[in-house]
Formats: C-alpha cells, sequence, structure tokens
C-alpha cells in the first residue's frame, strides 16, 4: 500500500515538473510537441517534416517554415514553453510560473490588509 502511495506521488511530481518545462523545437519528438498547449499532431508533423529539412535558426524562421504559424500563435506557444534554440518569441509575457508568483506576491498585502 505504501508503496502504490510513494509511487503515486512520485509520478505527481513528474508531470508537475513538465508542465512548465521547455520544449526545445530543435530537439523534440513528436510526443514532446504534443505535450505543448496549442500544437496538436498536424502541428507537430508539420514542425518535423520542415526539421527533417535542417534545424530552424530562430522564430522568424519557424514562423515562415511552419504554415499557420503567426505572431499571436508563437507568443501563445513560447508562453506554453516552446523554444528555438532556447530562446522564446520576442513579445511573449511571462511564463505561467512567474505570473503565479507574482500573483502571490500582491495577493499578501491585501491578505493583510482584510485581518485587521
Amino acid at each position: 500500500m505504501i508503496k502504490k502511495l510513494l509511487l503515486a506521488i512520485a509520478t505527481l511530481a513528474a508531470s508537475a515538473s513538465f508542465a512548465f518545462a521547455q520544449v526545445e523545437v530543435n530537439k523534440a519528438d513528436a510526443a514532446a510537441l504534443d505535450g505543448v498547449k496549442g500544437v496538436g499532431p498536424s502541428m507537430s508533423k508539420a514542425i518535423l517534416d520542415e526539421r527533417a529539412k535542417g534545424e530552424f535558426k530562430d522564430w522568424a524562421d519557424l514562423q515562415k517554415r511552419v504554415k499557420g504559424l503567426g505572431d499571436k500563435k508563437a507568443l501563445k506557444l513560447t508562453e506554453a514553453g516552446l523554444v528555438v534554440n532556447g530562446k522564446g518569441k520576442e513579445g511573449a509575457s511571462a511564463k505561467p510560473a512567474e505570473k503565479a508568483s507574482k500573483t502571490t506576491a500582491k495577493a499578501k498585502p491585501e491578505e493583510g490588509k482584510a485581518a485587521m
């Protein structure tokens, strides 16, 4: 029973760490690409097909070579963790983990006021 509980906890911890992991478009397989919110099987296939012709240099190169990947979509994919050569699309907002910590930091002073 304890072994099953520990296995379940370890599985949850591992999946939580992947939720905010960056996915490098030049190294990821189809499963990793599909794991990025906003990337489906057809986009994964398009990315892999184009990457087979040569690695992506930057976001502009990725957008030029993969049909249907405009600026708005690229920004959303960056926010979801997709990177090209270790860089996100310029102009993307903070990552979800950073947003959560900023929200928590802002909420604490208000909680103190409510307690008074």
